[in-house]
């Protein structure tokens, strides 16, 4: 019965992921599995409220928290992350150009690696929207 609550619980919490990003990814998988294996499972239903409160209540709204993120991970280098929170900007409603825009910031900001990071994560999606389309 325990097993069957700890799978109900991660599943709400690959909802919460799905709903703010469409998808859940792969970090996001490993550290729920690795909670639910090892009864950790509060830590990440914790992190989860938190990053629901930020990324949705904020009276940013979830695009322009997504274009944050976007940016602050590009600034990081952190290039896995900003595809993340790229593909989360469109899906809460932000648009190619709302990327450019982000990336061409960085380059003022954070120099030409986090410019040339954010455009070639604009241009992988562009290159998978590209293959939905044939």
């Amino acid at each position: 019965m325990t097993d069957d609550i700890f799978t109900q619980r991660s599943e709400v919490l690959r909802d919460r992921y799905r709903s703010t990003l469409g998808v859940v990814p792969g970090g996001g998988e490993d550290r729920l599995r690795v909670a639910q294996a090892f009864g950790q499972l509060p830590t990440e239903e914790a992190f989860a409220a938190l990053r629901h409160i930020v990324l949705t209540d904020s009276p940013l709204g979830g695009r322009v928290q997504q274009l944050v993120h976007f940016g602050q991970l590009l600034a990081l280098g952190r290039a896995e992350p900003a595809r993340i929170h790229a593909r989360g900007a469109l899906h809460a409603g932000a648009g190619i150009a709302d990327l450019i825009g982000v990336a061409e910031t960085s380059l003022i900001t954070s120099g030409t690696p986090a410019y040339a990071l954010g455009i070639e994560i604009i241009v992988e999606l562009l290159q998978a929207e590209d293959g939905r389309a044939g």
